[in-house]
């Protein structure tokens, strides 16, 4: 132990008598000095010497200690009273340079909420939005879900308010589709209880559902909801907005498709599909999109608008869904992450 001491001692002196400048001084001290440095190693190997030998030891263990501490103390003195090497001394009045490379810009998620807006207004949609907090009425009731429908399981739902005590419970709403709710109350509200003219809106936006977050699910999205009410709209106006849609945003060789499905608020309804390669590793495949159809008469009805008069189609997709198709992202936990390195690359 004692042989130790004094190789402890002289690699100790050596080493910082080498440090060249205050850091390498400092990491000495952290080495050596520090809470977990070598010196306090060898105290705690006090333990396990002899008895007979402690003393001995432990005079020694504070020699070296002591001559540490105070050869440290010189040399930071030493390092303190030197003056600033002429390359290491900075001009103050120098202009700051701009590194470009580090200046943010908008997010994925945003530049491409724009860029469907952007398309969609050159087919005349206007924009509307609504809150995120939303009631039973607009999330549910006017879309034609009624009370017991399975989408209305607080298993499938961010409800505030609990709905087995509150009748009309409030919640973070589960789809953009209550925007055209509330777009259509608006515009019988306007014309006196009846619908004056054409509805022609999309509406982004947030939404929430508690679903299991995976590559493709996340628990808050974002979609951009479509409503076109006029008379005389069909089925044809939907199919023909929808492609046009798709050429004009992915390119004229996107592939499309419309499958039949369901949905309470629209019927007929259609889920729209597009073909996506998302990595190269992995083949072209058919990715949903969203879902479309002819707005349901019942749900024209619950909002004052005549459903023998009036028709139309809407439309929801999610965004984060056609950010992954245009730019080939594979995962949607990446739009959420900010690492930079990703975000650097779109």
């Amino acid at each position: 132990m004692l042989e130790m001491l004094d190789q402890l001692e002289t690699r100790a002196l050596a080493e910082l008598g080498a440090a060249a400048d205050p850091a390498a001084i400092e990491a000495w001290r952290i080495a050596y000095l520090g809470a977990n440095g070598r010196l306090k190693s060898a105290m705690a190997g006090l333990k396990d010497v002899p008895k007979d030998q402690k003393p001995a030891v432990g005079q020694r263990l504070n020699t070296v200690k002591q001559k540490l501490e105070e050869a440290f103390n010189a040399r930071k003195g030493d390092a303190a009273a030197a003056p600033a090497p002429p390359s290491e001394r900075i001009d103050m009045t120098e202009p700051g340079l701009i590194d470009t490379s580090t200046i943010g810009r908008r997010h994925i998620i945003t530049r491409v909420r724009d860029e469907l807006v952007e398309v969609f207004a050159r087919m005349g949609f206007d924009v509307a939005d609504g809150p995120e907090l939303e009631d039973d009425e607009h999330n549910f009731i006017k879309l034609n879900i009624p009370d017991g429908h399975p989408a209305r399981d607080p298993i499938d739902n961010f409800y505030v308010d609990d709905p087995r005590r509150f009748t009309k419970p409030r919640m973070l709403r589960s789809q953009t589709s209550t925007v055209q709710i509330r777009v259509m109350d608006a515009a019988v509200a306007a014309g006196g209880g009846r619908l004056a003219g054409p509805i022609k809106v999309v509406a982004p936006g947030r939404v929430y559902r508690p679903d299991t977050v995976d590559a493709t699910h996340s628990f808050m999205f974002h979609q951009i909801e479509g409503l076109y009410i006029d008379r005389g709209v069909t089925m044809t106006d939907l199919k023909t907005t929808l492609f046009q849609f798709a050429r004009a945003y992915f390119g004229r060789e996107a592939e499309v498709r419309l499958r039949p499905s369901f949905f309470p608020f629209t019927e007929p309804s259609a889920e729209f599909d597009m073909r996506i390669q998302l990595r190269e590793d992995q083949p072209v495949r058919w990715m949903e999109l969203g879902g479309c159809g002819m707005v349901d008469p019942a749900v024209l009805e619950a909002c004052g608008i005549d459903p023998e008069e009036w028709t139309g189609f809407a439309f929801g997709f999610g965004i984060e869904r056609l950010a992954m198709g245009k730019y080939a992202i594979p995962d949607i936990r990446l739009l959420f992450e900010n690492d930079v390195r990703f975000l650097g690359q779109l």
